[in-house]
């Protein structure tokens, strides 16, 4: 069978969504609805295009769901703005580097902690996803300091009324993640392949 085109798959998210046993995750044997869409870090601009695309088209079409989408870096700026903790965390990368700096805001924003004290999950949680579809994104743009793998970790925890779709530079195996296609990441196993 020929692999299908990044635009074919693109052109496939619409219907996936769109079908009410998908937002129901019925078909799964009851599992949570949880999908990586991987993808040529190359195509990043273009995916990110076709996400708001979508998004327009569903969101202000007729549709009986939207699509409620976290860009994670932009997540993690607008916590650290509103915390006050932004050009800390900049003058701390000036004095110490990036990666002293990167483990003290992997602490800062509680992303190895439970789902109390992670302010990623927390923000996540505080959105009405009443009827929606849940896209995350950003995922190269905040590595490393946001591990997918822990986002979808902890969130499968707490989350699991809607569907989530995670959008993936890089390629997932159907068992692990594997960032822009060359870093192996931790084995996540309660996500489908969306198309």
């Amino acid at each position: 069978m020929a692999k299908l085109s990044l635009d074919d798959r693109l052109n496939q998210i619409e219907d996936k969504i769109s079908e009410k046993s998908f937002r129901e995750n019925k078909g799964l044997g009851n599992e949570v609805g949880y999908y990586i869409f991987d993808y040529d870090p190359r195509e990043e601009l273009y995916v990110r295009n076709h996400i708001a695309y979508l998004k327009d088209r569903i969101n202000n079409g007729n549709k009986d769901f939207r699509i409620v989408e976290f860009d994670l870096f932009h997540l993690m700026v607008e916590i650290l703005q509103e915390e006050g903790y932004l050009e800390v965390f900049f003058d701390l990368e000036k004095e110490n580097g990036f990666f002293e700096m990167a483990d003290s805001l992997i602490e800062t924003l509680g992303l190895d902690e439970t789902n109390e004290q992670n302010l990623i999950i927390s923000r996540i949680l505080q959105e009405d996803l009443a009827d929606s579809v849940v896209f995350l994104t950003g995922v190269g743009k905040c590595h490393p300091i946001i591990a997918s793998h822990n986002i979808l970790n902890n969130l499968h925890q707490v989350l699991d009324s809607v569907p989530v779709v995670l959008f993936y530079p890089g390629e997932y195996s159907g068992q692990d993640l594997k960032l822009f296609g060359t870093m192996d990441s931790h084995n996540y196993y309660r996500a489908f392949r969306l198309v």
